[in-house]
C-alpha cells in the first residue's frame, strides 16, 4: 500500500512539473514568439541569411528584387546593375540592407496565426528605375556616384554607384588585374566620402555672407597665387579684383583663401558642422560614412586650402546633397530618405532646422544660377532653371582630380537637388554637367 502511495505521489509531482513546464512554455511562447521568429537564424524567416520572402520595388512599382525561395531581379539588365547597391547581390558581398532594417514592419506576424498564408512582404523605395538607369548610363563606366532628391518631400530619386554590374552576369572580380572593379562592393552614395574641391566654396560663401557684413560687396585681390612663406595657394587664373559673385563663378582660389583666413578656423568649422556637409547621417536605419573638416592645426595655409575645399576636407555625398536642398529651400529643406513604405511602415517626411537665413539662401541661389548661365552653359539643362557649382578636387600629386558638381533646379514643378562625383574625372563642370543634364531630363520624363 505504501508503494502505491509513493508511486501516486511521484505521478502527481511529474504531472505538476509537466503542467508547470507547459504553462511556462505557453506563456513564453506568447510573449517571446515574435523575437524567436525574427531572430537572425530563424529558419521560418531566412534562407542563406536572407529574408526568404520579400519584394522590393522602385517608386513606380517596378520589381527590383523578389525573393520567394529563389531570387528574381528586375527584368531589365541595365536596371539590375543600376539598383544592385540598393537591393544587394546574390553572393551577399552587397547586403540587402533595407529588408533587415524594416524586418518587423515588413513581416505580418501574429502569435495566434503565425506566418502561414500571409501576403508577400512589400518594400517600396523612393528611387525611380528610369532615373537610376539614366544616371548609370551617363557615368559611362567611370567610378563615382550621382544623387538626386526632392528637397520639398525628401524622396531620393537617384542614388547610383559605379562601378557596378548585372547581378545575373557577374564579372570575374577576383581575377581582375585592370583595377576597373576596385571598390565595386562599396556603395559610394552612402559609404564613401570625397574631397569636394571648389563646391565647398558654397560653405565658405555662406559663412561669409552671414558673418562678414560687407562680404557681398567687397573686392578681392587675385594675381594668380597667394604666398604663405614657402607655401602657396595657386589659382586657375589671374582674376584681378572680383567681387564675391564673380569669385564664385570663376572659382577664384585667392578670393576664397582670403575669405577663409578672415573667417578663421572656428567659424569655418562651425558652418561645416551646422550645414552637415561632413557629417554622418542616419536615415532609414542606415548610417552613412562621415566626411571630415579638421582645422585642429590652424596654420594659415591650411585654413586657406580648407576654405577652398582641399587640405583634408572630405564631404558625404548625402550631406552635400542635403545642403543643396537647404540653399534651394530658402535655408531649410526636407531630410532625404530612401524607403517610402515597408509593410505597415509609411515614411513621414521631416525637415531640417533653418540652417541658413532666407537672405543668404537667396543670394547663393542667384550666384549659382549665374554660374550656369555664364560659365557652365545652360544648354546642358534645356527647359530647366539650374543653379550649380562645380569642383575640381585635387587628390594627390600626379593624379587626375575628382570632378564634382552640385546644385539644384529652381523650377517649382521640379524641386530637385543633385550631387555628382566622377573619380579622377578632371574638370567638374566639363565632366559632370552633361551627366546631370541627362539625369535631370530623365527626372522630367519620370512616370508620376
Amino acid at each position: 500500500m505504501k508503494k502505491v502511495s509513493r508511486r501516486a505521489l511521484l505521478a502527481l509531482i511529474l504531472a505538476f512539473v509537466l503542467l508547470a513546464g507547459t504553462g511556462w512554455f505557453t506563456v513564453n511562447w506568447a510573449v517571446q514568439s515574435r523575437n524567436w521568429i525574427f531572430f537572425p537564424g530563424s529558419p521560418h524567416m531566412y534562407e542563406n541569411g536572407r529574408l526568404a520572402r520579400c519584394s522590393l520595388t522602385d517608386r513606380h512599382g517596378t520589381v527590383l528584387l523578389q525573393r520567394d525561395g529563389a531570387a528574381t531581379y528586375a527584368a531589365d539588365g541595365a536596371l539590375r546593375a543600376a539598383a544592385m547597391h540598393l537591393v544587394g547581390d546574390p553572393t551577399g558581398n552587397i547586403p540587402e540592407v533595407f529588408t533587415r532594417t524594416f524586418l518587423r514592419d515588413l513581416v505580418d506576424f501574429e502569435t495566434a496565426e503565425g506566418l502561414h498564408g500571409k501576403p508577400m512582404p512589400q518594400l517600396r523605395l523612393t528611387v525611380s528605375g528610369p532615373v537610376q538607369t539614366a544616371a548609370l548610363e551617363a557615368l559611362e563606366g567611370r567610378k563615382g556616384t550621382v544623387g538626386v532628391y526632392n528637397y520639398k518631400t525628401g524622396e531620393i530619386l537617384c542614388a547610383v554607384t559605379s562601378p557596378t554590374y548585372d547581378p545575373l552576369d557577374a564579372p570575374d572580380i577576383a581575377g581582375d588585374t585592370t583595377g576597373m572593379w576596385d571598390g565595386v562592393y562599396v556603395n559610394r552614395f552612402i559609404n564613401a566620402a570625397y574631397v569636394p574641391g571648389s563646391v565647398f566654396k558654397l560653405v565658405t560663401a555662406a559663412a561669409a555672407l552671414e558673418t562678414l557684413p560687407d562680404a557681398a560687396d567687397r573686392r578681392f585681390d587675385c594675381t594668380g597665387e597667394m604666398a604663405f612663406g614657402v607655401d602657396k595657394v595657386i589659382c586657375a587664373g589671374e582674376h584681378g579684383q572680383p567681387d564675391l559673385q564673380e569669385a564664385l563663378a570663376r572659382s577664384c582660389n585667392c578670393a576664397f583663401a582670403q575669405l577663409a583666413l578672415e573667417l578663421g578656423p572656428e567659424t569655418l568649422t562651425a558652418y561645416a558642422e551646422k550645414l552637415g556637409v561632413a557629417a554622418s547621417f542616419s536615415f532609414d536605419g542606415i548610417v552613412t560614412k562621415a566626411g571630415q573638416f579638421d582645422l585642429s592645426v590652424p596654420v594659415d595655409v591650411n585654413v586657406a586650402w580648407a576654405g577652398i575645399g582641399q587640405y583634408t576636407d572630405l564631404v558625404s555625398p548625402l550631406g552635400f546633397l542635403r545642403y543643396m536642398g537647404v540653399i534651394a529651400g530658402g535655408g531649410a529643406a526636407a531630410e532625404p530618405y530612401l524607403v517610402s513604405s515597408a509593410g505597415s511602415y509609411r515614411a513621414e517626411p521631416r525637415r531640417t532646422e533653418q540652417l541658413l537665413s532666407p537672405e543668404t539662401a537667396a543670394t547663393l541661389q542667384a550666384y549659382m544660377e549665374q554660374n550656369v548661365q555664364t560659365v557652365y552653359g545652360a544648354g546642358h539643362f534645356p527647359d530647366l532653371t539650374v543653379c550649380a557649382k562645380s569642383g575640381t578636387a585635387e587628390t594627390g600629386e600626379g593624379m587626375t582630380p575628382h570632378a564634382t558638381f552640385a546644385g539644384f533646379c529652381a523650377d517649382p514643378e521640379y524641386p530637385l537637388a543633385f550631387f555628382a562625383v566622377v573619380e579622377h574625372g578632371g574638370a567638374g563642370s566639363a565632366v559632370c554637367a552633361p551627366i546631370i543634364g541627362r539625369v535631370l531630363e530623365a527626372c522630367t520624363r519620370m512616370p508620376q
